[in-house]
């Protein structure tokens, strides 16, 4: 189904109010900074407020029966599309020029450049509240909160009440309070600072994770700080060239050389717990982890050998060969245990992680786009408890893929620009 739909218009508020709590699958989900308005931005240390009712419920949004589910794309002039997965309408809501990288936490972009050194959050004003045994789904007015400044590339890791953002090439690394951001403001928890290096930021609850570096620049360790960005004495472990993190349901996972670091919160301290690989591991290690959000088990590519498999629940690695080399891979982690791929041919590929086989494959998806290293940077394979969707940039369009179903292509959305970056927002 091709379905180019566009609507330049004010994005229309979803409008199915409801009055109790609906059930669902538990299985499924400074100084340099500046608001939309450019000014800078209150900093504050307090403890994050209730957000609104305690449902997530938030004024100017609309609690509706089910999840709003969109793609939120950046084009490669900047401007963003927000499609609708229900409808199948594409909004425009905004710009931000020069993107080099974005991420999401299922809410916001994160539009990060490389160029102007900067990292722009826009609000697609789609939402899931997690209210434990249920959850309730919000749609409200997408919009542009604001911008923080640094230098070069920003990597943006977002937790549970704030959110990491850490400039490599200057070691400058900005905690921004969750609650603030889901009510349109930007505001500092803590600003840090380390020594430049390849590295990560991590919020875990109130603390916060930062690697350290070597005396060659290389991430050898992880320091853990207190909302005040005070270091917590005693709260630090090594991790030799730390790449690589990720927040499951049982804890924060950041890469290491020899294996997995696993940062929980036991009685308000920080535990570590190592989770090696496999005596008899052969393989190029994990550096970048990806999975349906929420979910124990992560993926991440093993070098040009095939993935591995981190499941954080029982603290145990698994190595699953792939007869072509891998550019990302994903662990929708569920009861099926299928594990979404996309090769370096185009194919998207479905593996099940108990058996490790390839079970379906797509046809290469992107040929125009694997001829362009610059799009093909921006190409992203995400995952939710149904579906696995991706952008191919040169060829204009976005797949929405059954990995349930062998990998059929459910429906495709031509776009009218170059789709240059992708994200989910609504779950």
């Amino acid at each position: 189904m091709r379905t180019p739909k566009t609507l330049l218009l004010c994005f229309p508020l979803l409008a199915l109010s409801l009055t109790s709590c609906s059930t669902a699958d538990s299985a499924s989900q400074s100084e340099s900074a500046t608001d939309a308005t450019g000014n800078p931005s209150a900093a504050s240390s307090s403890a994050p407020a209730q957000i609104g009712d305690g449902h997530g419920t938030l004024e100017g949004s609309t609690e509706v029966a089910e999840p709003q589910l969109h793609l939120m794309s950046v084009d490669t002039d900047g401007r963003i599309d927000l499609l609708n997965l229900a409808d199948e309408t594409t909004t425009s809501v905004g710009d931000v020029p020069q993107v080099s990288a974005t991420s999401t936490d299922g809410r916001y972009l994160f539009a990060s450049s490389a160029t102007t050194g900067t990292m722009t959050i826009v609000d697609s004003g789609m939402w899931t509240w997690d209210h434990e045994d249920h959850f309730h789904y919000y749609s409200g007015e997408p919009k542009t909160i604001g911008t923080i400044k640094g230098e070069g590339e920003a990597i943006v890791t977002a937790g549970s009440s704030a959110t990491g953002v850490y400039f490599p090439d200057s070691g400058k690394a900005t905690v921004l309070d969750n609650d603030a951001l889901a009510k349109g403001e930007i505001r500092v928890r803590a600003d840090l600072s380390t020594d430049p290096h390849p590295g990560v930021l991590v919020p875990l609850s109130d603390v916060t994770l930062l690697t350290e570096p070597d005396s060659a620049g290389t991430a050898a360790s992880v320091q853990a700080y207190d909302k005040d960005g005070q270091a917590i004495d005693g709260a630090t472990a090594d991790c030799a060239d730390a790449q690589g993190s990720i927040t499951t349901s049982v804890g924060t996972v950041i890469g290491c050389d020899d294996g997995a670091l696993l940062a929980t919160l036991e009685a308000d301290e920080v535990v570590y717990e190592r989770i090696p690989y496999p005596a008899e591991m052969s393989s190029p290690k994990a550096t970048e982890f990806r999975a349906r959000e929420g979910r124990p088990t992560v993926a991440a590519v093993a070098g040009n050998q095939g993935a591995w498999l981190l499941d954080t629940r029982e603290r145990s690695w698994q190595f699953i060969p792939t007869d072509v080399p891998l550019l990302q891979v994903s662990a929708v982690d569920d009861r099926e245990g299928h594990v979404v791929a996309l090769a370096d041919n185009g194919r998207v590929l479905v593996l099940i992680a108990e058996t490790g086989a390839t079970i379906a494959a797509t046809e290469p998806l992107l040929p125009q786009t694997l001829a362009n290293p610059a799009l093909l940077a921006g190409v992203e394979l995400t995952t939710d408890q149904q579906r696995a969707y991706l952008n191919a940039p040169a060829e204009r369009t976005l797949f929405e893929i059954d990995f349930a179903d062998n990998a059929r292509i459910a429906r495709t959305f031509d776009t009218d620009t170059v789709p240059a970056h992708m994200v989910e927002v609504g779950r």
